[in-house]
């Protein structure tokens, strides 16, 4: 894809050093940039520009009053110590020539071309808000959820406050995939409530699952555990719950010599192998627990063919497809369906297949694989063109799909912000030019149409409440999940 692009960047690249680039020294404006999304991919991206040029402002916008994307709605609440990046997320927001846009949502508040306008450079970072589908029937049935909505119902999120997840009516919740989503949805679910109240969940999870029936879940996947997406920490974290029976089937354990390849290749996948072997030998030695316990089954081999409902509007079950592994090392294995079928009865089907990105007005976008097409982080027209879309660039999960952990947007971002100095001193970025907007900028505008932008000193204040609002109830923070009540209380209590 746009090879002749890559070709040039790649000998740019070579050339480039890696020292403070300064716009401005001689006569022409400093460079305006705006990060759109303050997740970790945002504000890493802002972090860099701020240190590779001198005299730049960085704008950073996002749709919703509070910063930090998933590191706040997307780790889980009992997970606190990978929140601590936030911390360096203050510094480089508190930094002199960075400033936070909250509530401002691209496409009402603002379109993409207005931004393109009034900057040099705008690093579109705003990450996946949606879900990949099955495409099966019953998809659609009431019971039926995305892991994200999930994830952010327990972390508070605005969007999925009043999700209605239905944990009283059934016992039996069926989770498809296996990777750290779907073991993060499951230990909410599983683990003793008690333990969960002295975290940052949201309170609304809390009475939930003070009330949940849910006493089984299945984590279930198309490949074997060699194949399982999950890390060993995410897994031995779950095998390590109080008084959780946990099965696994020693018939799924056989493995074939193209497993241990892959295992050889990968000492992630040997230890998530190895724990799995632990558990099912744990399991079939041990005293079967009294029936009241909660459970957690992994099953493997079996694709989800139809969610069924027994002819309600509600999910009864799930039927699978039993699946077998087929390829080769080159190309590696992949799940393929044996005509087999079975059934698991269940109240509730919670589906963790993957984020998917979303596009926005005037920007260029490939549906098929979810994220903008790019060449090292410049936006480029299409997948089958070479043609740049100057001072537009993308990073994170638009860029790559949604894939890796919160440290892997570092080299994300880092790529993407070298492109960008390699573009403004191929001259590619027009630093002489003015805002189009005359003159008003980000913040001119958004006054001019009333709209209720919050500042990153205005979302300090909204912090220092949910702080106050934790302390009370022994919590880090209560958090406040409406955002009316986040704008109210930033603009009544400003200095």
């Amino acid at each position: 894809m746009a090879g002749r692009v890559l070709a040039a960047v790649r000998l740019l690249r070579h050339q480039s050093s890696r020292r403070a680039f300064s716009v401005g020294e001689s006569g022409a404006n400093p460079l305006q940039i705006c990060v759109v999304g303050s997740g970790p991919a945002g504000f890493y991206t802002a972090e860099k520009l701020l240190k590779r040029f001198r005299q730049a402002k960085v704008d950073i916008v996002d749709r919703l009053p509070s910063p930090f994307g998933l590191v706040r709605s997307g780790v889980a609440p009992d997970h606190p110590e990978t929140k601590v990046v936030i911390n360096q997320f203050t510094r480089v927001a508190n930094s002199e020539n960075c400033s936070y846009f909250g509530n401002v949502k691209l496409d009402e508040d603002i379109t993409l071309t207005a931004l393109r306008a009034l900057y040099h450079v705008v690093v579109l970072a705003y990450g996946a808000e949606s879900d990949r589908s099955l495409g099966i029937p019953g998809e659609g049935l009431s019971g039926v959820h995305s892991a994200r909505e999930v994830v952010w119902w327990y972390n508070g999120h605005p969007d999925c406050v009043n999700l209605p997840l239905d944990l009283k009516s059934t016992d039996t919740a069926v989770i498809l995939g296996q990777g750290n989503v779907a073991l993060d949805v499951a230990r909410i679910l599983l683990r003793p409530v008690s333990e969960l109240a002295t975290t940052d969940i949201s309170e609304h999870a809390i009475a939930a699952l003070h009330e949940s029936n849910i006493r089984k879940v299945y984590l279930v996947g198309r490949r074997g555990p060699v194949q399982a997406a999950c890390t060993a920490k995410e897994l031995r974290e779950i095998l390590g719950i109080q008084g959780l029976e946990v099965k696994v089937q020693q018939a799924d354990l056989a493995t074939t010599k193209l497993d241990h390849d892959e295992m050889k290749k990968s000492r992630s996948h040997k230890r998530v192998y190895e724990l799995f072997c632990k558990a099912a030998a744990s399991s079939a030695t041990s005293s079967p627990l009294v029936s009241s316990v909660r459970q957690l089954q992994f099953v493997f081999y079996r694709s989800p063919a139809e969610i069924l409902a027994a002819g309600s509007s509600t999910v009864t079950g799930i039927r699978l497809e039993k699946t077998t592994l087929s390829g080769d090392e080159r190309s590696g294995q992949r799940a393929v369906g044996t005509g087999e079928f079975e059934e698991l009865e269940c109240g509730l089907v919670l589906k963790s297949i993957g984020y998917k990105s979303l596009p926005v007005r005037d920007l260029p976008f490939d549906h098929r694989k979810g994220v903008v097409p790019n060449v090292q982080g410049r936006v480029i027209t299409s997948t089958e063109s070479a043609a740049i879309e100057p001072g537009l660039y993308v990073v994170g999960w638009l860029k790559r799909g949604p894939t890796g952990i919160i440290g892997t947007n570092l080299i994300c971002a880092d790529e993407t912000v070298e492109s960008i100095v390699e573009d403004t001193q191929r001259g590619l970025i027009d630093v002489q030019s003015t805002s189009m907007m005359g003159g008003l900028g980000l913040k001119g505008l958004l006054e001019a149409q009333s709209a209720q932008f919050v500042s990153f000193k205005e979302w300090q204040i909204i912090d220092q409440k949910e702080l106050e609002l934790g302390q009370v109830k022994g919590k880090p923070r209560e958090k406040i999940v409406v955002i009316q009540d986040m704008i109210k209380i930033a603009k009544d209590l400003v200095l």
